[in-house]
């Protein structure tokens, strides 16, 4: 069975969303969800990252809040930095931040953590995985700035994923 439909959840998602996108039950709709909750799974499969391996579930639970957190107060600093720009600019910079995290999933939710939170852009990744350039909104103290990114975002993600 996993042959035929080697992800389940993702082939009932497509199936469900075509319904939802046509408003329709038709037995052609049907007919055409199914076939594209079959096809596309078995099509894009080799194309498919390797499975990751969640080592500590609570630690997602406690970085999704923390990252929620950090979205609330980014926004509001973001906000105010551009409210008062014409009194005090804010100062933007490039951070390099040196990396222990390895594990490529944990990259990935690393770079979706940064575009997420307002106020930094994930720049550049070095080849080796080692240095992440950031782009920070209004930096105060870069050596404070990279000990938060590292104990927030890195540490937890190391705890999940290696």
């Amino acid at each position: 069975m996993s042959r035929l439909i080697p992800a389940p959840l993702l082939s009932l998602s497509l199936f469900a969303l075509w319904l939802l996108l046509n408003l329709s039950v038709s037995p052609g709709n049907l007919l055409l969800g199914a076939a594209l909750g079959i096809l596309a799974p078995l099509l894009m499969a080799p194309l498919r990252p390797q499975h990751a391996h969640v080592r500590r579930p609570w630690a997602v639970v406690r970085l999704i809040c923390r990252v929620g957190l950090d979205v609330i107060h980014s926004n509001l600093l973001v906000a105010r930095g551009v409210l008062c720009a014409g009194h005090r600019p804010p100062r933007s910079a490039f951070v390099h931040i040196p990396l222990a995290l390895r594990d490529a999933h944990g990259l990935a939710a690393l770079s979706m953590i940064t575009t997420v939170v307002p106020g930094t852009v994930w720049s550049e990744l070095a080849l080796d995985r080692s240095v992440l350039l950031l782009h920070v909104f209004d930096l105060e103290d870069e050596a404070a700035f990279i000990e938060h990114f590292k104990h927030t975002y890195e540490r937890p993600l190391m705890e999940i994923f290696e």
